[in-house]
C-alpha cells in the first residue's frame, strides 16, 4: 500500500509536493472504522482518496508523474531528465547547463507480511544524482538503508562554451559522471558490482532493478509493487489505452470472474448478465438486462451507452484493488460517474477487507462528501494562474472545516477551498471559513 509520495519539478508541479495516504492518529477513525487498514503500531493507511480540482489544474499531471517515475522499473534504460517533463520555469534556456533539471521522486509503501520501504530517486539531463532504498520491518523502527548511490562528479564538457549557442537545437553539452556506491544487503561483493555497472555502463537502468535481478530479497520487493502493484491510469479512452487492453487475458480473466458483476451492476441494477466475447470483451461482449416482466434484453457494449462502455472498464480496475490488492490511480474517471455511483463503488472499496487503494481524479466537486471520507482523504489540486504553477494539499490542512459540515461544494463556490477563484485573490477566503 502507498503511504507517502513526493516529487517536485515535473510538468505544472514547480515545487515539491506531497500525497499522503497516511490515515490520521485522531478520534475521527472511529467515525469510519472501514476506511483505511492497520499496519501495526500505530499506523493506518487510507483505503481511498479522491483528487478534485478545476480543469487543467494539474489533476492529470499529478498522475502521470506516478507513470513517469513507473516507466523507469519497466524500461531497461538510464533514467534521465527530458525537457518536456521538467517545469516550463525551470527549462528556459536551451542548454542544459543553464537549466534546473532536477527532479526528485520519493515513496513510501508498506508490504502486507514484508514491512515498509522507502526509495529515494534524483536525477538530471546527466542521470542518476542519487538513489536509495530502505527496509524497516515495523512501523515503530528505524529505517536501515539496504542502497544507495550518489554521484561524486558530473563533467558537462561542451563544444560551443566560449562563443555560445548561435540558435536554438544545436546545444551539443555530453555529460560523463562517476558514483559512489553503498550496498548492504544480503549478495557478498554485489557492491562492487554495482559501482562497476554504474560507472562503465550508463544504460542499465536503475540500480534498484539490477538488484532485483540479481536475486536481492528487498529489491525484488519493491520493484516488483512498483512494476505490478501500482497502477496510475491516464484518460485510457483518449491515448488508445482502451483499445490496447483488448486482448489481454488477465482483463478476460477478471470479466469472466463472477465477483466483476457484483461491481458492474453498481452502474444499473437490471443487468443480469455479460456475455463476454473472448476476443474483444471491451467492445463486442453483450450487456444483458432484465424487466420486470422477465423480458431479457442483449446489447452489444459497443453500442451501448459511453458511460456504461467507460464504467465497464473502471470495474474491471476496481476488482484489481478489491480482490488483487493493487494501487489504482484513476484519473478523469468522473467522466462515467454520477455522485450516487461515486459513493457507491467508495462503499464497497471501503467495506471489503483487501489491501488495495483506489485514488480517482475528479473536477466535479459534488463527489466531495464528509460522510463517506476523511478529511484526509480529500484533496485539492489548483493552479496559480500567474506562474501556472500547481499544488496539492488535502482538506485537512484547510483551517476549520468541520466534520458536521456537508456542503463541500458550497465552500468550492465561494472561493474557500482554492482552485482559480483563491488563486486569483487572497488566501484569506482559506482561513475563514
Amino acid at each position: 500500500m502507498l503511504l507517502n509520495y513526493k516529487f517536485e519539478n515535473y510538468l505544472s508541479f514547480r515545487e515539491s509536493v506531497t500525497f499522503s495516504m497516511a490515515a490520521p492518529k485522531t478520534r475521527v477513525k472511529k467515525r469510519y472504522p472501514n476506511n483505511y487498514v492497520s499496519a501495526g503500531q500505530g499506523c493506518d493507511i487510507l483505503k481511498s482518496a479522491v483528487i478534485a480540482g478545476e480543469n487543467a489544474g494539474g489533476k492529470s499531471n499529478f498522475v502521470s508523474s506516478l507513470q513517469y517515475l513507473r516507466s523507469f522499473f519497466q524500461e531497461n534504460k538510464e533514467p534521465e531528465v527530458y525537457r518536456s517533463k521538467i517545469n516550463v520555469d525551470n527549462n528556459a534556456q536551451q542548454c542544459w547547463k543553464k537549466c534546473h533539471s532536477l527532479q526528485r521522486f520519493e515513496v513510501e509503501i508498506y508490504i502486507r507480511n514484508i514491512g515498509f520501504y522507502y526509495y529515494h530517486l534524483q536525477l538530471d539531463f546527466a542521470g542518476i544524482v542519487t538513489e536509495k532504498l530502505s527496509y524497516k520491518s515495523h512501523n515503530k523502527k528505524r529505517y536501515t538503508q539496504i542502497l544507495s548511490i550518489y554521484r561524486e562528479a558530473c563533467r558537462l564538457p561542451c563544444a560551443k562554451d566560449e562563443r555560445g549557442c548561435p540558435t536554438h537545437g544545436q546545444c551539443e553539452t555530453k555529460a560523463s559522471a562517476n558514483c559512489r556506491v553503498e550496498f548492504s544487503g544480503s549478495i557478498a561483493g554485489m557492491e562492487e558490482v554495482l559501482e562497476m555497472a554504474v560507472n562503465t555502463r550508463r544504460k542499465m537502468g536503475l540500480a534498484v532493478t539490477k538488484l532485483a535481478v540479481l536475486g536481492d530479497e528487498h529489491a525484488i520487493n519493491f520493484t516488483d509493487w512498483m512494476r505490478n502493484r501500482l497502477c496510475p491510469l491516464i484518460n485510457v479512452f483518449d491515448c488508445g489505452l482502451f483499445q490496447s487492453l483488448e486482448n489481454e487475458e488477465d482483463n478476460l480473466r477478471i470479466i469472466q470472474d463472477s465477483r466483476f458483476m457484483d461491481i458492474f451492476r453498481l452502474i444499473d441494477p437490471a443487468v443480469t448478465a455479460v456475455a463476454v466475447d473472448g476476443e474483444k470483451p471491451f467492445s463486442k461482449s453483450y450487456i444483458i438486462r432484465k424487466k420486470e416482466d422477465g423480458k431479457t434484453y442483449f446489447r452489444e457494449l459497443s453500442q451501448d451507452s459511453s458511460g456504461i462502455r467507460e464504467y465497464f472498464f473502471w470495474a474491471v480496475q476496481i476488482f484489481k484493488v478489491v480482490y488483487e490488492d493493487k494501487i489504482v490511480f484513476a484519473d478523469a474517471m468522473d467522466r462515467a460517474l454520477n455522485p450516487r455511483l461515486s459513493a457507491d463503488i467508495v462503499t464497497l472499496i471501503h467495506t471489503k477487507d483487501h489491501y488495495g487503494q483506489f485514488v480517482f481524479t475528479t473536477h466535479n466537486f459534488l463527489h466531495l462528501n464528509l460522510k463517506i471520507y476523511m478529511k484526509e482523504q480529500i484533496n485539492f489540486i489548483s493552479k496559480d494562474t500567474k506562474r501556472l504553477a500547481s499544488k496539492l494539499y488535502s482538506l485537512a490542512e484547510v483551517p476549520r472545516v468541520r466534520y458536521e459540515t456537508a456542503k463541500i461544494y458550497e465552500f468550492y463556490l465561494k472561493g474557500k477551498l482554492g482552485g482559480n477563484v483563491i488563486e486569483q485573490g487572497s488566501t484569506e477566503n482559506k482561513e475563514n471559513i
